[in-house]
């Protein structure tokens, strides 16, 4: 048997059931690369590492023929960043529109480290400037309500510049490649449509971004990272103060109890040393516990800064400022504080309670991007040029943001009820549950279905082990594909003997 007939057979079987297309053919078929035998290679490569996200390209592609081919079609000029996710960005605008309420679009931005590859001579600064990448801008569009990640609305690979120390900031604000752009170029990529609402964290805490949402008319929710002069009535007639103290005065509209998951994130401390103000980032270390949170909220205006680091006026803004704390936290735990900027009136508790679960599913964003990195290893391929690593960029991108919804689909409340072929081929559900239970199991639920892939890759499914994360079904997703490889390679055997 040939080589080509095998990877025939095994080739592309759609994940979901209700879709006709193969994940490629999905989220890659309409890519237009100036030939239409360059778009199903594409399709086959999209395939290939959906079904082995992890590892290294050739442990991705399978074969030395196969991975021969992808190098070919990355080196292809009319294959960039932008042509290869543009179908999927398309697909994202389809499920905009044809959704009922509101979807998030979560900005948010993660470091890719290319330190190691030298000869990508175009990469720029990182970290504390002595890495060297791309800061890789996303922008996710999310369900609110089920948590799930709909598709990337926009991606953009920006390369830090270097700054001289002798640059005026009139100079650094009228420069185009600026950071803090990045923002407003996230949200001007999106459609015009009202039930948007752009949910980002402290870096887009600009008067320049705020400025412009509030003349939009967009909904926003933004983390507010700076102290800003405030009114809490027409500044006419009332005394200026700042926006922090303000937020820490007001009356608790409610309490509940909320979960908080374990998670290490970076954080930025500034302090003083010698005199100087510096900042550091350190490592917050948080374990899984229960908290009681209070939420308050009030409407403000929110003054101009007098020195201007981005192009925008003078006049002050209103909006409405939301704080989530927690008044007594366990001994040892850091205590829950969000201040939020947001637009959406927050005149009651249910109002207050919705902006907060907007801001909660930025979350999502960040374990995307751990999806990028361990799980579809966006930083290990080994290119030599910035043009032909961008597409796989792309590429992988869209593979790590399917594959996080495997996570969702088991913890949703239909979960147990509803049936795994809803989602999934009844070839997976068969071979999954045959290895489970030993016989196949076509009325499994998708909370059966995920449970077992939780299992498949190391999970013990025991009480209090909770719920799977993303990481331990992506491992096993991994070993199911090769299981569902192995058999229709055994298919193939025995209808040739």
């Amino acid at each position: 048997m040939s080589h080509e007939t095998t990877e025939t057979a095994v080739e592309e079987c759609s994940v979901v059931a209700s879709e006709p297309e193969t994940f490629g053919e999905l989220h890659f078929g309409a890519a237009e690369l100036g030939d239409v035998r360059r778009t199903k290679r594409l399709v086959r490569v999209a395939n290939a590492i959906m079904r082995h996200p992890g590892g290294t390209l050739p442990e991705k592609m399978g074969g030395p023929a196969e991975l021969e081919a992808m190098y070919h079609l990355m080196n292809c000029e009319e294959v960039t960043h932008e042509s290869v996710l543009a179908p999927h960005i398309a697909l994202t605008r389809k499920k905009i529109a044809e959704h009922d309420g509101f979807v998030l679009a979560i900005h948010d931005t993660t470091e890719l480290d290319f330190t190691t590859r030298e000869s990508l001579s175009d990469r720029g600064q990182i970290g504390n400037g002595s890495h060297q990448g791309w800061l890789c801008h996303n922008t996710l569009i999310v369900d609110p309500v089920h948590r799930e990640a709909m598709g990337l609305a926009n991606q953009i690979l920006h390369c830090r510049p270097v700054e001289s120390k002798k640059e005026t900031t009139a100079e650094k604000r009228s420069r185009q490649d600026r950071e803090s752009l990045l923002w407003l170029q996230g949200v001007q990529s999106l459609p015009s449509d009202q039930k948007i609402v752009d949910v980002c964290d402290r870096g887009a805490d600009t008067f320049e971004f705020l400025e412009h949402e509030v003349r939009s008319g967009r909904t926003f929710v933004v983390r507010s990272s700076y102290d800003r002069g405030t009114y809490c009535s027409d500044e006419k007639n009332a005394t200026k103060t700042m926006l922090h103290p303000v937020a820490r005065s007001l009356p608790s509209l409610g309490e509940w109890t909320m979960k908080v998951e374990a998670s290490k994130t970076k954080k930025t401390v500034r302090k003083t040393v010698n005199g100087k103000r510096i900042s550091e980032t350190v490592v917050v270390d948080r374990k899984a516990r229960e908290a009681v949170v209070h939420v308050s909220a009030s409407p403000v205006i929110v003054a101009a800064p007098r020195r201007h680091r981005g192009h925008h006026g003078n006049k002050p803004l209103p909006m409405w400022v939301v704080r989530v704390w927690e008044p007594n936290p366990p001994a040892g735990a850091e205590a829950l504080e969000w201040i939020l900027l947001t637009n959406h009136a927050c005149t009651d508790l249910e109002a207050a309670q919705r902006v907060k679960s907007w801001y909660e599913c930025r979350w999502i964003c960040e374990e995307f991007h751990k999806g990028q990195k361990t799980g579809c290893g966006i930083e290990n391929p080994q290119f030599t040029s910035s043009d032909r690593l961008h597409p796989m960029i792309a590429i992988l991108s869209v593979v790590a943001l399917s594959l996080l919804n495997l996570r969702e689909f088991g913890r949703r409340e239909d979960a147990k009820t509803r049936p795994a072929t809803d989602l999934f081929s009844v070839e997976y559900v068969n071979v999954l549950s045959a290895w489970r239970h030993r016989k196949t199991k076509p009325a499994w639920s998708i909370y059966d279905f995920c449970m077992a892939l939780a299992r498949l890759g190391g999970h013990m499914n025991r009480k209090g082990d909770g719920h799977p994360g993303w990481l331990v079904l992506w491992r096993g997703w991994a070993q199911l594909q090769a299981m569902i490889n192995g058999a229709r390679t055994q298919k193939l055997i025995n209808k040739c003997a």
